[in-house]
């Protein structure tokens, strides 16, 4: 079956009332697991960039904003918790290595390298030697970037799977590229997903599973006229409801393969 990820990300702005509305509705619409993301934002960024002028709910700085929307390992504590009690999976990509061996402790059963960290190779290793399950987005890479990363998870034993993707929030349909799906599923000779950042809930998802997507990830939203910068790129409840139950009928239409008489 394909594995579902609703990306939560950072649309829960910082409130663990909101996060969980949002683990409540992946739940309900019947998605495999819902992935957070983890950041230092002093390792991630530069001082002039978080001194830079940004309003927000949280200040006057970028540095109020991404502060304002990162979660403390106590908040990751309420989500491991209310996630077991709802029994939906949960996980997290982490943009820097301390975060990354900070979020060990949760012992969640797969890891995500995002977009803009495949070529941290440092990064890499430390998500290669836990030998979790990996998703590996590859929106903002080289094919010999991919290699890179893929020698990395494979030196290390760690099982992986690549997830073709756009890095344009939202995604313009004409760059959607699908057939690469294949394409990189023949050179890499591993599973390949397909991670979202498109408007339309059906467009673009449905054919990446025909053409063999092995997972699918959107974002997800309560609301997409909410504050954040991923919320027009994401699915509104009754979308991701939706996108789910044409991914499960797609699944019985496609079968297995094998000649019935």
């Amino acid at each position: 079956m394909v594995f579902i990820i609703a990306e939560i990300g950072i649309n829960h702005n910082g409130s663990i009332s909101i996060a969980k509305k949002l683990i409540d509705v992946a739940k309900e619409a019947g998605c495999d697991a819902v992935k957070f993301q983890k950041r230092t934002v002093e390792a991630v960024y530069t001082k002039d960039v978080l001194d830079s002028y940004r309003e927000s709910p949280w200040g006057n700085t970028n540095r109020d904003q991404k502060n304002g929307l990162e979660f403390s390992l106590n908040d990751f504590k309420k989500i491991d918790v209310y996630s077991k009690k709802k029994k939906i999976k949960w996980f997290v990509s982490c943009w820097d290595i301390k975060s990354q061996i900070k979020m060990r402790q949760f012992k969640t059963k797969h890891n995500k390298v995002a977009s803009a960290m495949l070529v941290h190779k440092k990064l890499l290793e430390i998500i290669a030697r836990e030998r979790k399950y990996t998703f590996i987005s590859t929106g903002m890479s080289t094919m010999k970037q991919i290699e890179v990363a893929v020698k990395i998870f494979r030196k290390n034993k760690c099982p992986f799977e690549l997830m073709h993707s756009h890095s344009t929030y939202p995604m313009p349909l004409t760059e959607a590229n699908l057939k690469l799906i294949p394409v990189l599923k023949k050179k890499f000779r591993c599973k390949v997903g397909y991670s979202g950042h498109e408007k339309e809930a059906y467009e673009v998802c449905i054919p990446a599973v025909i053409l063999g997507a092995a997972s699918i990830e959107r974002h997800i939203t309560l609301d997409r006229s909410m504050y954040g910068s991923d919320q027009a790129s994401s699915l509104e409840p009754s979308g991701i409801n939706r996108l789910v139950r044409n991914i499960r009928n797609m699944e019985l239409i496609l079968g297995d393969g094998k000649k019935r008489v």
